[in-house]
């Protein structure tokens, strides 16, 4: 069997340092708000190139903070409308909606997955404050367009960083100057869910950007509303990283642009030797691989006939976000690429501890689809 993600597999490659990490925790003494998490929130401050970063509990809660904290500066209010992809992980939703703002769902760009910027500026009204860009599958969503009309408009620009973990864009002017996603806006929110490129073993996530005030406040939301002992400037809640996650991250982190370069290599293999006509693979970029998602009018079949050969596979996602129940006033949105997408996308396995033999297995598969179910 060839497993979509086997993370003990993966985790195994740092086994030793991990638990190591592990260890000086337990040894210290000290669980919460520690040494392990200052350290961690500064190295990967450093990596990101933003001046501040912030840990917390999860991915959405990295979103959702982000969004209160500009609605107590007075950057955002009930009823705001944030831009969004239609075709993002529901998280990304969630934290617009718990916040009381309304997504404006963009349709994505059936070549790259990403929100279609000539498509985000007819979406603007008078009540627009922000638009959210997903790194979705770990392919940068920012293009230079989407920051002058951000620039333009006078709005706050906010990354969903959670599938994009060292990813970079170049600029159009010099591609020697490369900015790694999650410091091109005004805010990100980042995801070390253990399945992710950078992935901790429970649930982590953090918030980074370079305004201070921002800062200040997403740290203490997400500690009861406190920034001083037993001092409650706002009505908070409890969203913390905890010094083992900091610290097994710390050791990841080391790795990342290592392992990310292995999942290009799998990529890469993928896209140079796939050769069926039936099949829609991405076109190369400077994605970190979070996913590989290829794209196939007979997916179900496909990841049967998969399964069956012995390969997991995974859809991401089954159901768009506009045809979910929780979300009632979407369902009746007509959203086509969203929903081709959604119909049509298979992941493969692409993960660092993969072998060049596992893919070469699951190329010839691919390539010998049409004709297994033609017979």
């Amino acid at each position: 069997m060839i497993k979509y993600l086997p993370l003990k597999k993966i985790n195994d490659l740092h086994d030793a340092e991990l638990r190591s990490a592990v260890n000086r925790v337990m040894d210290s003494g000290w669980y919460l708000k520690g040494e392990a998490t200052r350290q961690f929130e500064e190295q990967y401050a450093n990596y990101i190139g933003s001046r501040f970063c912030i840990g917390v509990a999860n991915g959405l809660d990295a979103l959702t903070l982000i969004l209160r904290a500009y609605i107590e500066m007075g950057r955002l209010k009930e009823g705001d409308e944030v831009i969004v992809p239609a075709n993002t992980y529901i998280a990304t939703i969630l934290s617009i909606t718990e916040n009381r703002l309304i997504p404006i769902l963009v349709e994505p760009h059936i070549d790259t997955f990403q929100i279609d910027d000539s498509l985000i500026e007819q979406a603007i009204t008078p009540r627009t404050r922000a638009v959210m860009i997903v790194h979705l599958y770990g392919r940068c969503a920012y293009t230079e367009h989407i920051g002058n009309i951000c620039q333009q408009h006078n709005l706050l620009l906010i990354e969903d960083n959670a599938q994009a973990h060292g990813c970079q864009f170049s600029s159009i002017a010099s591609e020697s100057q490369q900015t790694r996603t999650g410091s091109l806006g005004d805010a990100a929110a980042h995801s070390f869910y253990p399945g992710k490129n950078l992935g901790a073993l429970g649930d982590a996530g953090a918030v980074t950007t370079d305004d201070e005030e921002l800062a200040h406040i997403v740290a203490s939301i997400g500690n009861y509303g406190s920034s001083h002992k037993y001092v409650f400037d706002y009505q908070g809640r409890n969203s913390r990283m905890d010094e083992v996650q900091a610290a097994m991250l710390s050791v990841k982190l080391k790795y990342l642009d290592a392992d990310n370069e292995r999942r290009r290599a799998i990529a890469t293999h993928y896209i140079n030797n796939v050769k069926n006509p039936i099949l829609t693979l991405p076109i190369p970029s400077e994605s970190v691989y979070h996913i590989f998602p290829l794209l196939c009018p007979q997916r179900d079949e496909l990841q049967q006939y998969l399964a069956d050969h012995g390969v997991q596979t995974v859809i991401h996602y089954p159901i768009p976000p506009h045809r979910q129940a929780c979300y009632p006033e979407f369902n009746n949105l007509s959203l086509p690429v969203t929903e081709q997408i959604h119909a049509q996308e298979l992941s493969l396995p692409c993960h660092p501890a993969m072998t060049e033999e596992e893919a070469d297995t699951i190329i010839q598969l691919l390539n010998d689809f049409t004709v297994s179910f033609s017979a």
